[in-house]
């Protein structure tokens, strides 16, 4: 045995059986990269705001009677919230309805004589003057008549304001007030204040460089262009929001504190989820990248120098290495750049002991074929049979 072992290491120093034992290319698998759009995805932090915010305020004088809502429940708008004594002001509505009748019946009677006087004055059967004067007491009568009109709207409309009503729909909190309480017209202090929380604002906050450098690549045409894609939410505790939101402007001013853009977002919430001054961070597509390749990430490593490469199929089936620009990725491929033309075969697998220049036999990825080395020899087929 020792005797036959050594002369199979000699005639056979590779060990490999002669020909047969001699190893072939290897066998890559590679997809053709197509040229393609990718959007350029944003994640930038942001803070929710409610969509309405209305501070309840009285706008007459008087002590309040009842509370006629439940804190914290929804309002309608419209709905009375606080009902303040009426007394003084029905009183005053029903002076100003006295008066408006005694109002007309004056601009009657003045008018009456007035027209009685026209024919006497033309002749001459009176002065003139005092048709002139007749004429004087209607227009004063006719005023008389307006003023009284509008002060009884004035009564009818502080009578209604003895009941507090809802200016918006949404959810009420605490009251700063109770029953037996003064309040006075247009004071400081709020009565109540209600919130609407569906839907509500998320404001975002984005560098004014990276905002810049953004409307520059799509004002030199640099295969870029705007998209209104949706905005997603991650919530504090990590987990997405369940509805996408939609960017309502961009601010205008940059913020001289903090050097940044504030971009407005609306987003549903029917369930309250979101909830004025929490913090979020929202994920969405400000533009998108018409000239970019998406390469599957298995293909592309980085060198010592942190440069993004791969191999792609070169002539003559050999492996050539190419460093190419990869800065972010979309899903589980690489978003490139440049480096690389469109209609290359980029080789995804098989790259583990791959060297640059090396003979290679290159198959579609998604071919049903083992990647690994091709036997060499015309016989080796023979004896992977026997």
């Amino acid at each position: 045995m020792l005797l036959l072992a050594g002369c199979g290491s000699a005639g056979d120093p590779q060990g490999g059986g002669g020909r047969g034992g001699q190893r072939g290319p290897a066998i890559v698998g590679f997809v053709v990269v197509q040229q393609g759009s990718a959007p350029i995805q944003q994640e930038l932090p942001g803070r929710v705001a409610a969509y309405q915010v209305s501070d309840v305020r009285p706008q007459v004088s008087g002590v309040i009677l009842k509370r006629l809502f439940q804190e914290g429940s929804i309002v309608r708008q419209g709905q009375t919230l606080y009902q303040i004594d009426p007394s003084i002001y029905a009183a005053q509505q029903a002076q100003a309805a006295a008066n408006l009748p005694r109002a007309r019946a004056s601009s009657v009677a003045a008018r009456t004589k007035a027209s009685r006087d026209k024919p006497l004055a033309d002749l001459e059967a009176i002065a003139k003057q005092d048709y002139t004067d007749a004429l004087a007491a209607t227009r004063q009568a006719d005023a008389a008549v307006a003023q009284n009109s509008a002060a009884l709207r004035t009564a009818q409309v502080n009578m209604r304001f003895t009941r507090v009503p809802a200016p918006i729909t949404g959810r009420i909190g605490l009251s700063n007030v109770t029953e037996g309480a003064l309040v006075t017209a247009n004071q400081a202090d709020v009565l109540a204040t209600i919130t609407r929380l569906d839907p509500v604002y998320v404001d975002i906050q984005q560098s004014a460089a990276d905002l810049l450098n953004l409307r520059q690549a799509l004002a030199q045409g640099g295969g870029a262009v705007p998209t209104s894609a949706q905005v997603r939410l991650k919530l504090p505790d990590g987990s997405i929001y369940g509805y996408t939101g939609t960017v309502e402007f961009s601010q205008v001013i940059v913020d001289q504190g903090t050097g940044t853009v504030t971009i407005r977002a609306r987003f549903p919430n029917p369930q309250s989820i979101l909830l004025p001054g929490m913090y979020v961070t929202a994920q969405f597509a400000q533009a998108v990248q018409t000239s970019a390749i998406l390469v599957p990430q298995p293909a592309i490593t980085r060198d010592p120098q942190g440069n993004a490469t791969l191999f792609v199929v070169g002539p003559g089936n050999r492996a050539v290495q190419r460093t190419v620009r990869a800065d972010r990725t979309i899903g589980t491929n690489w978003v490139v750049t440049g480096g690389l033309a469109p209609g290359e075969k980029v080789i995804t697998q098989g790259t583990a002991n791959l060297k640059d220049g090396a003979q290679i036999k290159p198959v579609a990825a998604n071919a049903p074929q083992r990647v690994g080395r091709a036997p060499a020899g015309p016989n080796a087929n023979a004896g992977q049979s026997r």
